[in-house]
């Protein structure tokens, strides 16, 4: 079952191909770990047992019978409880949609069905994928499997706590302003933002219409790269999904660095904010650590950070109140009163200040496109300080806004998190690669090549 639990897709799948490992025999392990130890952790909302069973004895007849699909075929995975799965509970760990039953699948779900994958469960979020941890809900929020006493990061926090505990080798969470990465880097895990676009949101619910993103996590770059390579793709459902074509990202995972030129976004941890010294030494060393493997880093200036964060704050308040103002005039105590507090403030946020954020993103991304010309991805900080205790609420609301991972939503490109590191008390450190739009490939490579050399991927958190 140890063995089991450690191992990633590109690894089970290797497996299951060749008929070593049955999918039923690999649900079966996941779910006694999970049984064992998430009465601490809290990742899981709603186990989907039965319909997991079901697939993986599906999974392994087919493949049983010559049918093998891919990469994804047998592998369990875990959905973020705002994306939708056909006759099972989608409650945004919220009372406002508690005995909610969704009636149909969410593009990725039907994406991940088409490719044979196992849905073991709906993943605890932060309410609404905004709320915050909050203790006055159903259910309580997830723990860090790195030190139970300490913070997963939000929104997508059950996901990224489910796949670096162990449970799962893969789940799915979203990112609006950081909400994918967020939990990774304070979870040691790998989470890519991709491109606006890139992936459907229909069948999510929305958080801020022009900024969600739909984004996995994984405890390797090769299996991030195989699960968003099965979820990308245009998708007529969603207005706002691409049709830029979604190839093989796993590709080139092995094609190094060298020759890549790296734009160190230095300031926006030295200047704009100060990182923690342990955030901020790990991030350097992780560019040296590039420029040995052949990279050219070279400093890459932006616009400062609080910009960015303005810009993303304004859009993301006025787009949540437009989603919730129904529930807020009707059931305003329903919700926990985290999430309440943060919606709010969007009732007094006014038109003009709307279309100036508006504009200002449009600036923002000319910019960047045009800084970019000189860099294949950049790199810089993701979250600002270590995981902090998860019931000390006054050093979690000082943290959570000290991030750099808002421009890259305000951009709409790729960011992807990755482990950089431990503190001398044990916990995870994270850097962020970003890239031009679409131009996933080029940042799993680069991550790639830094994973391998750093070893990261390969310690493991001491829960059971």
């Amino acid at each position: 079952m140890s063995d089991l639990a450690w191992m990633g897709i590109a690894e089970a799948a290797a497996l299951i191909r060749e008929r070593r490992l049955s999918p039923v025999e690999y649900v079966e392990a996941l779910y006694r770990r999970s049984d064992a130890l998430d009465g601490d952790v809290h990742a899981y909302i709603h186990p989907t047992r039965e319909l997991a069973l079901r697939q993986a004895g599906e999974a392994a007849a087919e493949i049983a019978g010559g049918g093998y699909r891919g990469a994804l075929h047998g592998i369990p995975y875990g959905l973020k409880d705002i994306i939708d799965c056909a006759g099972v509970p989608t409650t945004a760990h919220s009372r406002i949609l508690a005995g909610n039953v969704a009636a149909t699948d969410a593009a990725v779900t039907e994406r991940l069905s088409a490719a044979g994958g196992v849905l073991m469960g709906k993943m605890a979020t932060h309410e609404f994928a905004l709320g915050g941890p909050s203790f006055d809900l159903p259910w309580p929020p997830p723990r860090n499997p790195w030190s139970l006493d300490h913070f997963t990061g939000g929104s997508s926090s059950g996901s990224a706590a489910a796949v670096a505990a162990g449970f799962l080798p893969a789940a799915l969470g979203t990112d609006t302003g950081g909400s994918v990465r967020g939990p990774a880097s304070l979870c040691g895990i790998v989470g890519m933002k991709p491109t606006y676009g890139r992936v459907s949101r229909r069948g999510v619910f929305p958080l801020a219409f022009s900024l969600d993103t739909v984004g996995p996590l994984t405890r390797s770059v090769e299996d991030n790269a195989l699960l968003l390579s099965a979820i990308a793709g245009h998708d007529p459902g969603d207005p706002a999904s691409s049709r830029e074509p979604a190839p093989d990202l796993a590709a080139d995972l092995r094609a190094g660095v060298r020759g890549l030129r790296i734009g160190l976004i230095r300031h926006f941890y030295a200047d704009d904010m100060e990182a923690h010294p342990e955030v901020a030494g790990a991030v350097e060393e992780a560019a040296g650590v590039l420029a040995r493997l052949g990279a050219r880093v070279e400093p890459l200036e932006l616009e400062r950070l609080g910009l960015y964060a303005a810009c993303s704050r304004t859009l993301i308040t006025s787009e949540a109140y437009a989603v919730h103002e129904r529930w807020l005039r009707e059931r305003p105590g329903d919700y926990g009163a985290s999430l309440r507090q943060r919606l709010l403030p969007g009732a007094f946020v006014r038109a003009v200040d709307y279309v100036h954020a508006v504009r200002l993103r449009r600036e923002l991304v000319e910019q960047f496109e045009s800084a970019m010309g000189a860099f294949d991805v950049a790199v810089t900080v993701s979250s600002m300080d270590p995981p902090p205790p998860i019931e000390d609420a006054d050093e979690v609301a000082r943290t959570y806004p000290r991030q750099a991972r808002q421009p890259f939503n305000v951009l709409g490109v790729p960011a992807l998190a990755l482990p950089v590191g431990f503190t001398r008390s044990g916990l995870p450190l994270s850097m962020q690669i970003a890239g031009r739009a679409f131009d996933e490939a080029t940042v799993y490579r680069a991550a790639h090549a830094y994973e391998q050399e750093a070893g990261w991927a390969a310690r493991r958190p001491p829960i059971g």
